[in-house]
C-alpha cells in the first residue's frame, strides 16, 4: 500500500476525503465561512477603509446615522463610526479573544484533567466537585461575573481582550478537565503504562509522555465547538455592556446593542452588518465542529462504503458463495 503524502495527512484534507454527500457540503461550507473570517480578521488593517475609532475624514466629520454611500458603503453608526470598518475590525477582536480563551482553557483544563485522572484519590474528588459546580452555572452569567471581577466590566484593548478571554476560559475549563480526566482514567490502566512503570520511568514522564499523548484525540472536536461558543459569549458580553470599550476596539456585540434604537426608526444598516457577521462566523465554525464530530463516528465509514456500492456489489457482499463463483478473493 502506498504511503499517504503530506497533504493527505493534513486533518482537513483527510476529513474532506472521508466525508460524502451532505456531510461534505456542510464541512466545505463551514471551512469557507471560517476561512473568510480568518482572512478578514488578519487583513483588517488593509481591508477596512477607516480605523475602528475614526470619526472624521478629509471632508470633516462622518456624521451620525448616515445612509450607505460611496464614502461609507454600509453607512455610519449613531456614534459616527463607519459601519463597514467597525464590522471588519470586529473580526480581529473576536479572533484575538477566541485564540487567547482557547489556549488558556486547553492548557489549564488538560493539566488539571491529567493530574485528576492519574493521581486520583481526594485530589480527584475535589477537582471533579469544583468542575461540576462551575459547570452547573449558566455560562453567560459566569462569564459576566468573571468579566466584572477581572476588569470591572469594561477596559481597553489588551485588558479587555484578556478579561473577556479569562471570563470565557472559566466556562470552558471544566469541559476539558472532564474529557481529559475520563480518557486518562482509561489509558492509565493500559499495558504500555504498566510496562513503563516496570522499567522505572518517572511519574511525570509516564503522565506527559505516555498517558497525555493518548488522551487528547477528542480535543480538536471540543476546541472547534468551543470556538463558536466563545464568539457568542464575547458578543453577549459586549451586548450587555461588559465588553471592550468602543474606543479601544471594535466589537460586534457592542455595535449591535447601539443599533437597537435605530431599528425602530427604520435605520437598518447599523444592525444588519454586525449581526450577520456574528451569525455567519458562528455558523461556519459550528458546521466544522458538527461535521468533525460526525466523521469521528465509525458508522460513517460503513455509510460511505454503502454509498459507493452498486446494487450488484451489495448482493455479492451478502452472498459469499456467489462471490466465490465470480472468482473474487476475500
Amino acid at each position: 500500500m502506498a504511503k499517504r503524502g503530506f497533504v493527505d495527512r493534513l486533518p482537513v484534507v483527510h476529513q474532506l476525503r472521508q466525508s460524502v454527500g451532505l456531510q461534505r457540503g456542510m464541512l466545505v461550507a463551514g471551512l469557507v465561512l471560517a476561512l473568510v473570517f480568518l482572512l478578514v480578521a488578519l487583513l483588517a488593517p488593509w481591508l477596512a477603509p477607516y480605523s475602528y475609532n475614526q470619526l472624521r475624514g478629509p471632508d470633516g466629520l462622518f456624521g451620525s446615522q448616515q445612509p450607505p454611500s460611496p464614502e461609507h458603503l454600509l453607512g455610519t453608526t449613531v456614534g459616527g463610526y463607519d459601519v463597514l470598518s467597525r464590522t471588519i475590525w470586529g473580526a480581529q477582536t473576536a479572533l484575538f479573544v477566541v485564540v487567547v480563551a482557547i489556549l488558556l482553557s486547553v492548557f489549564i483544563g488538560i493539566l488539571l484533567g491529567l493530574i485528576s485522572g492519574y493521581v486520583g484519590g481526594w485530589l480527584d474528588r475535589v477537582l471533579v466537585v469544583i468542575a461540576d459546580a462551575i459547570y452547573s452555572f449558566p455560562s453567560l452569567l459566569l462569564a459576566i461575573v468573571a468579566a466584572i471581577a477581572v476588569s470591572g466590566g469594561q477596559s481597553g484593548l489588551v485588558p479587555g481582550v484578556l478579561s473577556a478571554a479569562i471570563a470565557i476560559t472559566v466556562v470552558f475549563i471544566p469541559q476539558y478537565l472532564r474529557v481529559v480526566r475520563a480518557e486518562v482514567v482509561r489509558v492509565k490502566s493500559e499495558a504500555f503504562v504498566e510496562s513503563a512503570k516496570v522499567i522505572g520511568a518517572s511519574t511525570w514522564r509516564i503522565m506527559f509522555r505516555h498517558v497525555l499523548r493518548n488522551s487528547t484525540r477528542s480535543l480538536p472536536l471540543i476546541v472547534t465547538l468551543n470556538a463558536s461558543e466563545a464568539i457568542a459569549t464575547l458578543a453577549a458580553l459586549g451586548f450587555l455592556g461588559f465588553g471592550i470599550e468602543p474606543t479601544a476596539a471594535a466589537e460586534w456585540g457592542y455595535d449591535l446593542k447601539e443599533s437597537i434604537g435605530d431599528v425602530s426608526a427604520g435605520i437598518w444598516w447599523t444592525a444588519i452588518p454586525p449581526g450577520t457577521a456574528i451569525v455567519l462566523t458562528i455558523l461556519g465554525i459550528t458546521l466544522i465542529g458538527e461535521s468533525l464530530n460526525d466523521l469521528a463516528d465509525p458508522r460513517l465509514r460503513a455509510r460511505r462504503r454503502a454509498a459507493k456500492q452498486t446494487p450488484a456489489d451489495a448482493v455479492a457482499a451478502s452472498q459469499p458463495v456467489a462471490r466465490e463463483i465470480m472468482g473474487e478473493v476475500e
